[in-house]
């Protein structure tokens, strides 16, 4: 077994002599190969250690132990110049693929995790892969061994590429459940209708009753440009103002005879956070609490860690706070404390005669779509797209009863 000598990347040339470097062990050659990536110099290749054909190069430095001494055999015919830290296995008269496979079996694996040394840098040395004890065949029987393996190997990768599909499909398994419980939930799907229910278009006369009276104390102002979603000769119609137009193409999926589609701005109010300079807050458990974004919502809760004596921008116990900016968007939580005041990588919710967590539910299944339409430096969900997203409106109580269902639901999906 014969070390290599170092060929910087710098002292490569396009056409040269031929010459096989550390790092090429592991990206660029697999089982086996006849011709060289890289090339250098005649002067350069001529005081380079030569390895021929039938030899093995192995690596002595790597990330980690299991894939240290990784080997590949040389089939070609020009003597190729062996860079640094790696060696090459010469004289061995055997079949140079069954020593392929024999460094790639569990038992070498296992000798490499125990005699190769660090934890960053890994290395190994020839003396101890020379130490490793070798089962040797008779000559015809590794010729036989290995092309049974060539063989097989098609299959075993075939069945590699599916397992790995397999592990992937297991890992997304459980967020694709939670995207269609959510879907079923706001078509309909997920609880039974009951007839007796009051219909969602009574609830939105009641919404728009109520809206006036907020109007009217001064508590939100009136939107110029209100929708209102009309449902006609089996299309819908949006009126905006004197206009109304046709907006079937948008509409995403049938609803059940007792609801009704609704901008979610006719169903909230919105208020967007303002930030304050370093001045304005701290973290003296004094004031009121300043939420500024994904690190004070995690797993649906609030974390507090600064205070602020500025009472602007204040959300209040039962509203829902959305992260809309910078990391985290679309993170959610509804809020416990009396009041916080948030900074604008926040928006704070607040449903009008609706169940806020079933407006929560139409936000989760929408935060894909929302995510999509992010712009800006620091990217975020703009407030017009939330009140703009089309929301699917059941009747209140049985917005309840969805509530309910996918709150039994969704923490058992989270847990798979």
């Amino acid at each position: 077994m014969v070390r290599g000598k170092g060929i910087k990347r710098t002292e490569t040339i396009p056409d040269g002599m031929p010459c096989v470097r550390y790092g090429e062990i592991y990206t660029t050659y697999n089982t086996s190969f006849t011709n060289t990536k890289s090339f250098i110099p005649q002067q350069l290749y001529s005081q380079c250690n030569l390895f021929h054909t039938g030899d093995l190069i192995y690596t002595l430095t790597g990330e980690n132990k299991p894939d240290i001494a990784k080997t590949v055999a040389y089939l070609g015919e020009s003597p190729v110049a062996a860079g640094g830290d790696m060696a090459y296995w010469t004289y061995h008269k055997m079949n140079p693929l069954y020593l392929v496979y024999f460094m790639e079996s569990p038992y070498c694996i296992e000798q490499k995790r125990r005699l190769a040394t660090g934890d960053i840098i890994v290395h190994i040395s020839t003396d101890k892969v020379g130490s490793f004890l070798v089962p040797v065949p008779p000559k015809a029987e590794q010729d036989r061994i290995v092309a049974k393996l060539q063989e097989i190997k098609p299959l075993l990768q075939e069945y590699d590429r599916k397992e790995q599909k397999i592990h992937l499909e297991q890992k997304l398994f459980p967020e694709q459940l939670k995207k269609s419980i959510l879907q079923m939930a706001v078509q309909g799907k997920l609880v039974p209708q009951n007839p007796s229910d009051e219909p969602a278009s009574v609830l939105l006369e009641r919404i728009r009753i109520e809206k006036e009276r907020l109007i009217a104390e001064g508590k939100i102002k009136r939107d110029k440009n209100e929708s209102v979603i009309l449902r006609r000769d089996n299309s819908h119609y949006e009126k905006l103002g004197k206009n109304e137009v046709c907006i079937d193409e948008e509409i995403p999926f049938d609803l059940p005879d007792s609801w009704r589609w609704s901008r979610l701005g006719n169903l909230i109010h919105l208020l967007s956070g303002q930030d304050f300079d370093p001045s304005g807050y701290n973290s003296v458990v004094c004031g009121i609490p300043y939420i500024t974004g994904a690190s004070n919502i995690e797993d649906g809760n609030v974390i507090i860690n600064r205070w602020t004596d500025n009472p602007k921008n204040i959300a209040h116990s039962g509203e829902l706070l959305v992260v809309c900016k910078g990391a985290g968007v679309g993170k959610m939580a509804v809020l416990k404390e009396e009041s916080v005041h948030i900074a604008r990588q926040i928006m704070a919710i607040t449903p009008i005669s609706t169940n806020l967590h079933y407006l929560q539910i139409v936000l989760e299944y929408n935060l894909e779509y929302l995510r999509r339409r992010m712009q800006g430096v620091i990217p975020g969900i703009s407030r017009s797209d939330v009140l703009n997203l089309l929301c699917p409106v059941p009747p209140l109580i049985e917005q309840e009863r969805i509530a309910q269902q996918v709150g039994v639901i969704l923490p058992m999906v989270k847990s798979l």
